[in-house]
């Protein structure tokens, strides 16, 4: 692996090894270096043996002497690697057909419903281009971003905060549960389908990035376990979560892609970015119904705008072995070597929850206040309407107190007096 380059523009080494590059007084140089080559000169980086007019193996075998920087895995370790580009001309990849039948489904989808789409929409005056957007009849306009290729993921922030600059929410399409755009931006993934099928109008469906909120009462009936104890024991508290359809109680229905199309532009389902409260990612990105939202929001009182810049991840940050350049060229070696296996990213797990406390024991007669949040959680949890709330007779928590078939204490009080 090349760890050493030469800057055309600035006539400079760089060294990939060093924290600075070598070049203390260029602090904006990374980010120029590691941009995409549909976004710069891609003659603006040569292989340091063609520069030096050495055998350049790359040019000889009749390839590109120019190169692009990429992050590297290996043990564990994410060194910056530079690495020749396929071709000696612009580096323009042919749209996969995947690519395109999914472009087109999302579009025909769109004018089925009688929303506005439109085809490879440039972002402003930058060369960044949004596959297809859909227009709501609110105004919504919505960014799918279909990337079944790897993509950096300081690409994904990038072009997420420049769709959300035009007044576009990004949607990123993904086939991988590996692919670096997960939890970075709103997201949807589905199958890894054959393009035929995808234009032919094949089920497909949203495998990850699309969630249910689930609120629950830590009682010893619920059917979940308890957040705090990991199914050793019942708190009390009310729970909430965040569940993928096939998870949820009851299982809840699959969502398609022509339902997130629609929903989408209409605000029926929104994107939500959840803070991780246990694992050291930084959160979770997902897209929710709007119902969901807005409970959530008035359990944790968190609005947070999208997209929300997440901090730098573990699998994210940059190792500088600081070494001496390695003049040779490595055109070659880049077939052959293989970096680790990049980690699962879409994992469907919970994504921590929220708790709620647990209301103290009411000891005198003196009324309870109930705020508003607790009294929303509560009629999720137990699944029924808030006039219908009240107080257990025996230990005071709230419960389905008053309507049809309702009783004085709760099943835990009820259990006990039960079991005397």
């Amino acid at each position: 692996m090349a760890n050493g380059v030469w800057h055309t523009g600035y006539g400079i080494e760089i060294n990939l090894s060093l924290p600075d590059l070598g070049h203390p007084d260029r602090p904006d140089l990374l980010q120029e270096i590691t941009a995409s080559v549909s976004e710069r000169d891609p003659q603006l980086l040569e292989c340091l043996a063609h520069h030096e007019k050495r055998e350049c193996l790359s040019e000889s075998g009749g390839k590109s002497p120019w190169m692009f920087i990429r992050r590297g895995r290996v043990g564990g370790r994410r060194p910056l690697v530079a690495s020749h580009l396929p071709i000696t001309h612009k580096a323009t990849p042919a749209e996969s057909a995947q690519h395109k039948a999914t472009k087109e489904r999302i579009v025909e989808t769109a004018g089925r419903y009688g929303l506005d789409a439109e085809a490879e929409v440039p972002m402003g005056s930058r060369r960044s281009v949004s596959d297809a957007v859909v227009v709501g009849p609110g105004g919504i306009r919505i960014g799918w971003e279909i990337q079944y290729h790897h993509l950096s993921p300081s690409s994904v922030h990038r072009r997420s905060v420049n769709a959300v600059e035009h007044g576009i929410t990004p949607l990123w399409v993904a086939k991988d549960r590996t692919a670096s755009l997960i939890d970075r931006a709103p997201w949807a993934r589905v199958d890894d389908m054959p393009w035929k099928d995808i234009a032919d109008g094949k089920e497909m469906v949203i495998r990850g990035g699309y969630r249910h909120l689930e609120v629950w009462k830590c009682v010893p009936s619920s059917e979940r376990h308890c957040l705090f104890s990991e199914g050793a024991g019942h708190c009390g508290a009310i729970h909430a979560d965040w569940f993928v359809p096939a998870l949820c109680l009851p299982q809840r229905e699959p969502v398609h892609i022509e339902d997130l199309v629609l929903q989408s532009a209409t605000g029926e389902s929104v994107p939500v970015y959840v803070p991780n409260r246990r694992s050291g990612r930084a959160g979770r990105h997902m897209w929710v119904s709007a119902d969901d939202r807005t409970l959530w929001q008035e359990l944790i009182g968190e609005r947070v705008p999208l997209p929300m810049a997440p901090a730098e991840e573990e699998d994210d940050v940059i190792t500088f072995a600081e070494q001496e350049i390695d003049r040779s060229c490595r055109a070659g070696e880049e077939g052959w070597f293989i970096s680790d296996r990049r980690p699962v990213r879409d994992l469907d797990q919970p994504t921590g929850g929220f708790t709620l406390p647990r209301m103290p024991v009411q000891r005198s007669r003196d009324s309870m206040r109930i705020t508003a949040v607790e009294r929303a959680a509560a009629s999720a949890a137990l699944g029924c309407p808030p006039w219908e709330l009240g107080l257990c007779v025996g230990c005071s928590q709230m419960m389905r107190r008053y309507g049809q078939n309702a009783a004085m204490y709760c099943n835990v009080c009820r259990a006990v007096l039960n079991g005397r």
